[in-house]
């Protein structure tokens, strides 16, 4: 069974705390995408239970600020004609819009919106 788990922060602009999350989604062998190069900081992380919550766990070590663990770690609804994403690592992009979009194709859109409290 998948997790998941949602996190927000003011911002994710260090390189060096980026490059710590990439070992650590390596580590927990966990996908990890990240809405990074300003505000607002989204990080998503799905995985096994155990990967997901350590790799949270490592996030919150970090101490960004603002931190909010939006939606904890639960298991990921599996919707009807979606595909989740099986390749672990951390991927980035550039803006809000391109995060909800890679939320739409993973079929956790409304879940993701309720995390943000944009639902």
């Amino acid at each position: 069974m998948r997790f998941h788990a949602l996190i927000r922060t003011h911002h994710i602009t260090s390189r060096k705390k980026v490059a710590l999350l990439r070992k650590a989604a390596a580590k927990y062998e966990c996908f990890a995408l990240l809405r990074s190069g300003g505000c607002p900081g989204i990080m998503y992380c799905s995985g096994s239970e155990g990967g997901v919550r350590g790799w949270v766990d490592a996030v919150h070590r970090l101490r960004y600020k603002d931190y909010q663990l939006a939606q904890k770690p639960a298991p990921v609804p599996i919707a009807a004609g979606t595909v989740p994403e099986e390749r672990s690592g951390l991927f980035e992009v550039p803006s809000v819009q391109e995060f909800a979009a890679a939320m739409e194709k993973r079929g956790v859109a409304e879940w993701w919106k309720e995390g943000m409290a944009f639902a």
